[in-house]
């Protein structure tokens, strides 16, 4: 039932992707905000509990749907099984950004470029050069093909949709209020990035590994054990230097942002990053989600058996 679930849930959303505006979110949104609201006094255990009256009762309410639709019929759990990683795995929710840079880069408009990577990123991106912009792009796609599929998938794995709803909640609470341009990013911030992290430990690394598999794995290897410490977040390092090192492209290193150089550490030892490149990490997250699929049906075959 995983296999066929996770199958089931990526057609739907290439057939008929749910943008992030949508109702779902939208109402999620603004439950969260409310919670924050009322509770948030700046303090470390107003985080916790708030936390946890945001994410509980929607994991609750999955699992016991679930147990219900298990009881009823195998094909009723399928089907609740696609529903709910319908709406927690999310491909094609960034990719038309990503491909919107692809085409400006590819025909020469980089005002048009430097408008959609600003849309996307929330961040201005008027100084960027073209070689900097097609690297935010790749940085920015890694990050999101991490958190929208294979982060998911492999909760999903561990603990069916509850897991999928779980891993994915985690993550929007700790952009929302434990990350670094949040207003809640005080005490009150801290357990939503805390525990995101740690649901997010093992995950990270997987994909990393799966890149390394699916790419350029001597590089990949040597560029997240050597270069990865170094980024402001240790996962994101993980999963870029891994994936730089997989694609033999330098992502990190100077911006250039409103009028000031940015300086970052840089990720991989290959060519400069270029609209190419931009190409190859499509691929490279294609073959990876391959990987993870085909593995995922090996274990299903087993269990059979």
């Amino acid at each position: 039932m995983t296999f066929l679930s996770l199958i089931g849930a990526l057609l739907l959303e290439q057939w008929r992707p749910l943008r992030t505006g949508n109702r779902l979110y939208v109402g999620f949104a603004r439950y969260v905000n409310r919670i924050g609201q009322n509770f948030n006094a700046g303090q470390y255990r107003d985080g916790v509990i708030s936390w946890l009256l945001a994410v509980l009762p929607v994991a609750l309410l999955t699992l016991l749907i679930y147990f219900l639709s298990r009881q009823v019929n195998g094909l009723l759990a399928l089907a609740w099984n696609i529903a709910v990683l319908y709406v927690a795995l999310g491909f094609r929710q960034f990719s038309h950004f990503y491909n919107d840079v692809t085409l400006a880069l590819r025909a020469g408009d980089l005002a048009r470029a430097r408008e959609i990577l600003t849309l996307w990123r929330g961040e201005s991106a008027r100084d960027l050069t073209p070689s900097e912009i097609a690297r935010v792009a790749i940085e920015l796609g890694l990050i999101r093909s991490h958190r929208h599929v294979f982060g998911v998938m492999a909760w999903f794995v561990v603990l069916g949709p509850v897991g999928a709803i779980l891993y994915r909640l985690s993550a929007l609470l700790a952009d929302r209020w434990g990350g670094a341009q949040s207003a809640a990013a005080d005490s009150f911030g801290v357990f939503a990035r805390r525990a995101f992290a740690i649901i997010d430990w093992l995950p990270v690394r997987l994909t990393a590994f799966s890149f390394a598999m699916t790419g350029d794995f001597t590089g990949a290897i040597e560029c997240w054990r050597e270069q990865a410490a170094a980024w402001h977040s240790r996962s994101q390092g993980i999963l870029l230097a891994s994936a730089a090192g997989a694609l033999g492209v330098r992502l990190g290193g100077v911006l250039h942002e409103n009028g000031n150089i940015v300086y970052r550490p840089q990720l991989g030892d290959g060519d400069e990053a270029d609209v190419d490149y931009m190409d190859a990490a499509v691929g490279l997250t294609w073959r990876a989600l391959v990987l993870w699929l085909f593995l995922i049906l090996l274990a299903t075959v087993a269990n059979m058996f």
